[in-house]
This record gives C-alpha cells, sequence and structure tokens, in this order.
C-alpha cells in the first residue's frame, strides 16, 4: 500500500492515505465523508505508548474544527523499537475537499512525554463523482 502522506518526528514515522466514502455521502445536502488510514512505525530505539492525539481539520471554506481525545479508535497503542500500529477512521466535511494535521501524545515507560506529529493531508473528491456542466 503507498501512502501519499509521511511524517518522521521523535524517532516516529507517520504514514496516511486517505479515500472518499462516496456511499456515507451525501452531496444534497453538503456531507461528504472522507476515510483515512494510519501506520504508525516506532523506527527508534525506545518504547512509547501513544496517549491521545489532537486533530486540527480544516474545510475548503477555511473553517477550523479541532478534535482531541484518549488513545486512537478506542486504543492506546504500545510501541517497542520497529512495532507498528495501522488504523483506520473517518473525517466529515461540509465541503468536497478539506486537510487535516495534528499530533499523538506519547509517554516512554519512564514517563516522559513527546509528542509525534502527522503529516498534513488532504482530501478531495476523485474527479469521475464531480459533475460537469
Amino acid at each position: 500500500m503507498t501512502y501519499p502522506f509521511v511524517s518522521v518526528s521523535n524517532n516516529f514515522k507517520i504514514e496516511v492515505k486517505t479515500d472518499f466514502d462516496f456511499d456515507q455521502s451525501n452531496p444534497l445536502q453538503y456531507q461528504y465523508m472522507f476515510r483515512y488510514t494510519i501506520n504508525i512505525t516506532n523506527t527508534g530505539s525506545v518504547s512509547a505508548q501513544l496517549v491521545s492525539r489532537k486533530w486540527n481539520i480544516k474545510d475548503a471554506k477555511g473553517v477550523m474544527k479541532y478534535v482531541e481525545g484518549p488513545g486512537v479508535i478506542g486504543a492506546t497503542p504500545y510501541f517497542k523499537p520497529g512495532d507498528s500500529f495501522e488504523y483506520q477512521s473517518f473525517c466529515p466535511l461540509p465541503t468536497m475537499s478539506g486537510e487535516m494535521w495534528g499530533f499523538f501524545n506519547m509517554v516512554t515507560e519512564e514517563g516522559q512525554t513527546f509528542k509525534i506529529d502527522t503529516p498534513h493531508f488532504h482530501f478531495h473528491i476523485p474527479k469521475e463523482y464531480i459533475d460537469v456542466y
């Protein structure tokens, strides 16, 4: 699987792939559902646990929303060196495109905290779904 959006920070690599979910969208009501897959890999030598996340979400009109909370999809994965964790989630938007970025809060076995930044990734409706007049 190719991940078009990639970032590396604090010895963690984050890869993101996005897709438009046609079946869960309702363009007549300006509801567009986008899905994303995130793969997180510990490329360093220190074990750490993902404890929370914060997302910045911007629609095509420039309206910002912020989402933060514990873990990801109800999980707080623990990463030994070399471990990876992949999950899928979604982002509803009122526009046909948007963008998202943020970070994950991590904690080591010794209790040290640090952040790992996600890449800045984009959502777009594929051209075949857009009516051309």
